[in-house]
């Protein structure tokens, strides 16, 4: 058992030695009572490179699918809600506008994960067309609000200038997270019917709400309303207010016959939270 043992440690001491030799590592001060480890920059042969580009040779998507293919992206769908959910949404991405339907088919499918990568996907696609399902998806009381918001964002993205009776309905919605989504979303819609929806959300009884709503209407008007101290604000405070911006709305409105300016929306300046 000793002979063992002295074998083990014997092959223990080689590993060790062998990985510092293999990481450079010079003794130096041999003669001196503690011996300095130093370490050397060993000789680096970088490996050869491919002679192709990664991804070039990749199978360009068809033109027309074939029904071998139309069953493949039908049995895909299921397989969004899993270990191979990702490699699902990227076999519909490479499909491209072929797996629109499919996709849409999943938005009405039992699971929120399946609802919520099939927006998702969609948002890669970026097929306008699928828009109206998603304002659906956005309005629908019964959905799960992360795949409500998600819906909205996303299909606002696609095309604001569908968007406007989802925002318009979910800036009512009992669900201040659903509130809140609208008035944030708001702001990349240059269009003059959602500004007096923005103002109706002002006076919202959730602070946070009421503030999103201020700052989408400052992006798309730059009018940003007297001073007022918003983080200690209350909900009839805020019913006071709002009418300062309808009466703005009223003296201004012919201004945006065409819409607000289409910008990029900014940040709204520092002192905005406090006026």
């Amino acid at each position: 058992m000793i002979v063992s043992i002295m074998r083990r440690n014997h092959v223990l001491f080689c590993l060790a030695l062998t990985c510092f030799l293999a990481q450079g590592v010079v003794f130096a001060g041999q003669g001196d009572k503690h011996p300095r480890a130093l370490f050397a920059q060993l000789p680096y042969e970088p490996p050869p490179q491919p002679d192709y580009t990664p991804g070039e040779d990749a199978t360009p998507a068809p033109e027309q699918l074939n029904a071998q293919e139309q069953e493949r992206l039908t049995s895909l769908v299921p397989l969004l809600d899993g270990n191979q959910e990702l490699w699902a949404i990227g076999e519909f991405v490479h499909f491209g506008n072929h797996s629109v339907p499919h996709l849409l088919k999943a938005l009405k499918m039992p699971g929120s994960r399946i609802r919520f990568n099939a927006v998702e996907t969609l948002s890669m696609i970026k097929d306008p067309s699928a828009v109206p399902a998603l304002v659906e998806v956005a309005l629908q009381p019964n959905e799960e609000s992360k795949v409500r918001s998600h819906a909205l964002r996303v299909a606002t993205r696609l095309d604001p200038n569908q968007v406007i009776p989802a925002i318009e309905g979910m800036a009512k919605d009992p669900n201040s997270t659903i509130r809140n989504t609208a008035a944030f979303e708001a702001r990349y819609v240059h269009r003059k019917e959602i500004l007096p929806i923005l103002i109706g959300v002002i006076p919202d009884p959730e602070q946070y709400v009421s503030i999103t709503a201020r700052d989408s209407f400052w992006i798309l008007t730059r009018f940003s309303g007297p001073i007022h101290d918003w983080e200690i604000s209350t909900p009839d405070q805020r019913k006071e207010w709002a009418k300062e911006w309808w009466a703005w709305w009223e003296d201004n409105k012919t201004r945006f016959e065409k819409g607000p300016a289409p910008t990029t929306p900014p940040q709204p300046p520092a002192n905005l939270n406090a006026g």
